[in-house]
């Protein structure tokens, strides 16, 4: 097996190496494409894009429409036996209309620059490659090859979550195509994430005629969090970021209302509820008189952890020892950050993040790749989705 792997190695980065001049082309075709996920048009266009290759691949499309955000796209191949693989990535962009004519991709050394060009579209293409790489030596050996290219993963209010979920629930395991860490990682842990509102109701009055029958909600809000804020650390990693503040109507009225807004992480999905238990009993707790506060939160829409479970770290063992054959190193890191990733892991399915070449400065206009990590990671993809695949 050791000797079949090390020829396929061989064949893969062969492929990769020859065919390195049409993903550059490819990449400078998908970020001369302005997708910021709100513009439907060009998530569209690079969803028609990748739709193209995908059916010439041999890929059963299935085109997810969409009234106000792009398409989604469900991409399926069967293959001669084994486990049923899963690469999901996501096609819209954080760049607004006329980023990618003012920051045409550029390559400098080692370094390629553009909207996009690491989160995601340097993944997204890795995705086709290796698939590529594994149909140009043979190899066919998985149950079945889905591939989800979603419109969505860089804002709150989404709408591809449950679609997400399902395909996941038809998988054996999956690879997300985000970038590898700047140092090269991999990543096999990430926290979850809650977004929650204090809402505090107090008492208007003028402030300068009879403030005395007033009840200041931004006064008490003010004490809540100060406790609320010592919750950092309630459990090993968990964190809580007061991320913005508003209330009253103007300086000479004592505020009526005032509201803030949380975001709470964790590593574990099972720290959550305690979280939201220790925030209630705060604010049940009396820090000015006649008022009075409340949590809103819905966990709905909650990204759910990517934990570090056996199964995910068995894939990153392979991962490692793949990487030690093709003549680099690796490892899992674990993030705050959050993918869709996530909602794979929430159903039970191992998953590796970041298979994507390796990146950084992502959301800026320094987004970067590396040129020299482009085949190697690539290879390092297809021979997972081989390895992981096979029966």
């Amino acid at each position: 097996m050791e000797e079949a792997l090390a020829r396929d190695s061989t064949k893969i980065l062969s492929f990769l190496e020859q065919h390195l001049d049409e993903y550059l082309t490819d990449l400078r075709t998908l970020t001369a494409i302005d997708s910021g996920t709100l513009h439907k048009p060009g998530v569209d266009a690079v969803q028609s894009w990748l739709q193209e290759r995908l059916q010439a691949m041999g890929f059963r499309v299935e085109r997810i429409a969409q009234s106000r955000l792009g398409d989604n796209l469900l991409a399926r191949r069967e293959g001669e036996g084994g486990k049923r693989i899963l690469l999901l990535g996501h096609a819209d962009t954080v760049f607004p209309v006329g980023a990618a004519a003012a920051r045409p991709m550029q390559i400098d050394g080692n370094c390629i620059r553009g909207p996009g060009v690491c989160d995601m579209k340097g993944g997204l293409l890795a995705g086709l490659y290796a698939v590529r790489a594994l149909d140009a030596i043979g190899f066919r050996s998985y149950g079945t090859l889905q591939f989800l290219i979603v419109s969505d993963e860089e804002i709150h209010d989404r709408g591809s979550i449950p679609l997400i979920r399902q395909v996941a629930r038809a998988s054996d395991v999956a690879f997300t195509l985000e970038a590898a860490r700047a140092n090269g990682d991999i990543v096999t842990a990430r926290k979850t994430a809650v977004w929650c509102t204090v809402q505090v109701r107090g008492k208007a009055a003028h402030a300068g005629v009879e403030p005395e029958k007033g009840r200041n909600a931004i006064l008490a809000l003010i004490r809540h969090l100060l406790e609320i804020d010592k919750l950092n650390g309630f459990r090993p990693g968990v964190t809580v970021n007061i991320g913005r503040i508003e209330g009253g109507t103007q300086p000479n009225v004592v505020a009526e209302e005032a509201r803030a807004e949380l975001d709470l992480r964790a590593w574990r999905n099972a720290d959550i509820p305690d979280l939201l238990d220790a925030i209630r009993s705060q604010l049940a707790r009396p820090v000015l008189e006649g008022t009075t506060a409340a949590l809103d939160v819905n966990l709905d829409g909650a990204m759910p952890a990517m934990e570090r479970t056996p199964a995910v770290a068995a894939l990153e063992a392979l991962a490692q020892r793949i990487a030690h054959d093709l003549g680099f190193t690796v490892k899992g890191a674990s993030t705050g950050g959050a993918s869709d990733a996530s909602f794979v892991a929430a159903e039970g399915v191992p998953v590796l993040d970041g298979l994507g070449p390796i990146g950084g400065l992502d959301h800026s206009p320094d987004e970067y790749i590396e040129l020299n990590s482009i085949v190697p990671r690539t290879a390092l993809l297809a021979l997972l989705i081989a390895e992981a695949g096979a029966p």
